[in-house]
């Protein structure tokens, strides 16, 4: 007789299993369709990792619908533009996140409210009265339990729409093509294989990084609909995460690598306390890893790190294990069973191994996709049946894919082009940089000069801007080291571990005639 308890979601002191997860999901959809949601109709959520966020994107899944995440750092404003420009008909939030929100909503959107549990209000300081909502507000579990569960066949499968944060202007919904039974299958096939998640086997399955992203959105819901257990972290905290792993006999996560640095800092006696022999696979993208990062991490945890190169519009492209990590250093991995590269030029001519270009993608397991109401912009980005996203690389003779940068970051300076990533990585291995961001800022002569951020370390407050020019300049030609050079107390972040540089370029640029 099997004694194995049935898999479950896990926060903090609360827990429910999966099974009521998928039957408060069919029960939801049916409310979905009462409220006049149906196919290719968008339910957005305002919500941090809950049971909710689960139910809800798995119920717009069953009526053929898509489901929308919705940055929770977002403000009114902010809000305001994914749900107009989405046609959302329902938003499901938490309420302490309403209040900040309300004024955003527009009329004729249904709002239902899912009350805000208590290891997140503690986590984010946070609170959730019941005065700020309105006075006939409906609250999701017993909205859920007031319906019957949809019974009839799903229609094709539609999946989340993600609005891309993106480098220029306002963010893209990310739309895909509906997919019907047989390929949304192929599709989750090489999903799971890609992030490293084994159906085969029972999973324990550690998320703590915002499901409004893509990658942990897709990963979360994933591990879901595999039947894995699955614990949510309220708020990343190294020491903690590292009790979870024990606590728990985690043995799959997905993380970033900032994450990766912060559990690097603890002190030897705290990485050393907990038993982390459970773990099979930890799997990273996001954002960009440094090779000596990623060797710290292995040479820690052993060769369960693996890494995965993707985008929201494309899905998952590549993927690494440690020993690629080892034997590459840099490699954002080999092209998944299914996906094919090419890396072109400025003139659309494909390039050989070596060479710097545009990344372009084909996969056939993914379902073609448009920028939602941006049509033109879906048919920019590709190139004879493939597609990019803006990043350029190259690939080597054994088919490794490296990044050189975001095609958008490249700074364009006295007609050469410079790639900030290159000049990130030298900083980062300058002693006394803890963080660091490169980019283009105006400059009469040049049209572009260079210009770096620097965080430092608690240790390194002496450090100095010539001190780090005389640095780059052992390795960097000098038109790649930056004239001027600022440092700063902390780097703006998204959850995700990427650096908004486009909130520390935006102010060099307001007086000029160039969009940014």
């Amino acid at each position: 007789m099997d004694t194995t308890p049935p898999p479950c979601i896990i926060a903090g002191e609360r827990q429910r299993l999966i099974s009521d997860i998928m039957q408060h999901s069919a029960r939801a959809a049916t409310g979905f369709k009462a409220l006049g949601a149906g196919e290719d109709d968008v339910i957005a959520l305002l919500m941090r990792n809950d049971f909710a966020f689960f139910e809800a994107s798995l119920a717009a899944g069953m009526i053929g619908a898509y489901a929308t995440p919705i940055n929770w750092h977002a403000t009114a404003a902010e809000t305001e533009y994914v749900l107009t420009d989405s046609a959302a008909k329902i938003l499901v939030v938490h309420t302490d996140l309403w209040p900040h929100v309300a004024a955003g909503v527009p009329a004729g959107v249904k709002v239902l409210f899912v009350p805000t549990p208590a290891e997140i209000l503690a986590a984010y300081k946070a609170r959730s009265d019941a005065a700020d909502l309105p006075p006939d507000a409906t609250l999701w579990d017993e909205w859920v339990a007031g319906h019957a569960a949809l019974t009839a066949p799903p229609p094709d499968m539609r999946g989340v729409m993600i609005y891309t944060s993106g480098t220029t202007g306002k963010p893209k919904g990310v739309r895909r093509n509906p997919l019907n039974a047989e390929r949304f299958a192929l599709m989750s096939s090489a999903t799971s294989a890609a992030y490293g998640l084994t159906p085969d086997q029972p999973m324990r399955v550690l998320m703590n990084g915002p499901m409004y992203h893509s990658a942990p959105n897709s990963y979360g819901i994933t591990s879901a609909r595999l039947g894995s257990n699955i614990v949510l972290q309220e708020r990343f905290d190294p020491e903690q995460m590292l009790a979870l792993i024990e606590r728990h006999r985690i043995t799959h996560m997905h993380i970033v690598p900032t994450m990766f640095y912060r559990l690097l800092q603890l002190p030897q006696e705290v990485r050393h306390k907990y038993d982390l022999s459970s773990l099979k696979d930890v799997v990273h993208g996001a954002a960009p890893c440094s090779p000596a990062l990623k060797q710290a991490m292995i040479a820690w945890w052993g060769p369960v790190i693996s890494e995965y190169y993707g985008s929201t519009e494309t899905g998952l492209m590549a993927r690494n294990t440690s020993a690629d990590a080892l034997s590459k250093p840099g490699t954002v991995g080999k092209a998944i069973p299914g996906a094919r590269f090419r890396i072109f030029d400025d003139e659309g001519r494909e390039v050989p191994a070596g060479v710097v270009g545009d990344v372009y993608v084909q996969i056939s397991h993914m379902p073609d996709f448009t920028y939602h109401n941006q049509p033109d912009k879906r048919r920019a980005a590709g190139r004879e049946g493939f597609v990019t996203v803006g990043d350029m690389g190259w690939l080597d003779e054994d088919g490794y894919l490296f990044l050189s940068d975001r095609k958008n970051d490249m700074v364009i300076s006295g007609g050469v082009n410079i790639y900030p990533a290159e000049i990130e990585a030298v900083l980062l291995g300058i002693p006394g940089v803890k963080d660091c961001a490169v980019f283009g800022i105006p400059d009469q002569e040049f049209g572009e000069q260079l210009c770096a951020y620097i965080q430092r370390e608690e240790n390194a407050p002496s450090l100095t801007a010539d001190e780090i020019q005389a640095q780059l300049a052992v390795q960097l030609a000098k038109f790649k080291i930056p004239k001027l050079i600022k440092f700063a107390d902390s780097l703006p972040r998204e959850d995700s571990g990427k650096i908004f540089k486009r909130k520390l370029r935006a102010p060099y640029w307001e007086n000029s005639d160039r969009k940014i």
